[in-house]
C-alpha cells in the first residue's frame, strides 16, 4: 500500500520548484492533489495533467495566498470538490533581497504578507474543518536562513523564522486534536531561483555546504512525504533542516 493512500493534499505555490516536488511524490504515494497558482495557468494545466497521469485526482486554483479571504474562498472550493483535506502544505512564498539600509518598506511587507501571513491565512481556514475530522498534519516551509540569518535578507529571516515560532504554537494548540504541525528548512536547493545564480556564487554557496552539493526538490519531498504520512504520527512542532549539514 502506499503511504499516502486515500489522503487529500492542499499544497500552495506548486507548479515549480519544491511545492512541484512535493506535489509530485505524494501523488506517487497515492494522494488526491489540490494546489494552488497565483498566475502560471500553463504551468498549472500541466501540473495537473502530470499528477493525474499518475492515478490520482488533481486540481489547480487559482490563489493568492497572502489575502485572507482568498484563502478563505480557496478551502471552500477544495472542499466542493474534494471530500476533505487531511495535509496542508504552506509552501508560497517570495522574495524581495536587499541590505537593511536600502530595504524599502514596500520590500518588507510584501515579504511578510506572502511569506508570513500566508502561512496563517491557510492554517486559520483549515483548522476547524481538521478538528472535525479529528486528524491533519500541517507542513510549513521555512528556510535554513529563518535559523541563521543571512545578510541582504532581514525580510525574508524574519518571515521564515516568524513560521517556525508559529508552527510551534499551533502544535501546542492543536496536538491533542490529532493535529500535527511541522517545519521544513531547507538549505540551497536546485530551483529556478538558484538557477539564476552565476558559476562563481554556486561554488560558493556548495564549498560552504558539507556534502559539497546542493539540494534536490526531491529531498525536500522525501521529508513532507514523511511528515504527511503515518510514519510520523507521534512527531509535532519540529523544525528539521533539508541542508546538507549546513546547519549542523
Amino acid at each position: 500500500m502506499k503511504m499516502l493512500e486515500g489522503k487529500i493534499a492542499l499544497i500552495t505555490g506548486a507548479t515549480r520548484g519544491i511545492g512541484k516536488a512535493i506535489a509530485l511524490k505524494f501523488a506517487q504515494e497515492g494522494a488526491n492533489i489540490a494546489f494552488t497558482y497565483r498566475s502560471s495557468v500553463d504551468l498549472a494545466k500541466s501540473l495537473e495533467a502530470e499528477l493525474t497521469e499518475l492515478g490520482v485526482t488533481a486540481k489547480g486554483f487559482q490563489s493568492d495566498a497572502s489575502s485572507f479571504s482568498a484563502s478563505e474562498e480557496l478551502v471552500k472550493q477544495v472542499l466542493e470538490i474534494f471530500p476533505q483535506i487531511d495535509i496542508l502544505v504552506n509552501n508560497a512564498g517570495v522574495t524581495r533581497d536587499g541590505l537593511m539600509l536600502r530595504m524599502k518598506e514596500e520590500d518588507w511587507d510584501v515579504v511578510i504578507q506572502n511569506n508570513l501571513k500566508s502561512v496563517f491565512n491557510l492554517t486559520k481556514q483549515l483548522l476547524r474543518p481538521m478538528m472535525k475530522q479529528r486528524s491533519g498534519s500541517i507542513i510549513n516551509l521555512s528556510s535554513i536562513v529563518g535559523i541563521t540569518g543571512q545578510a541582504g535578507q532581514a525580510n525574508y529571516a524574519a518571515s521564515k523564522a516568524g513560521i517556525i515560532g508559529f508552527s510551534k504554537s499551533i502544535a501546542k494548540e492543536m496536538g491533542s486534536r490529532n493535529i500535527r504541525c511541522n517545519v521544513i528548512a531547507p538549505g540551497f536547493i536546485e530551483t529556478d531561483m538558484t538557477a539564476e545564480l552565476d558559476e562563481k556564487t554556486r561554488e560558493l554557496y556548495q564549498n560552504s555546504i558539507p556534502m559539497k552539493r546542493m539540494g534536490t526538490g526531491d529531498d525536500v519531498a522525501n521529508l513532507a512525504l514523511y511528515l504527511a504520512s503515518d510514519l510520523s504520527v507521534y512527531i509535532t512542532g519540529q523544525t528539521i533542516s533539508v541542508c546538507g549539514g549546513l546547519n549542523c
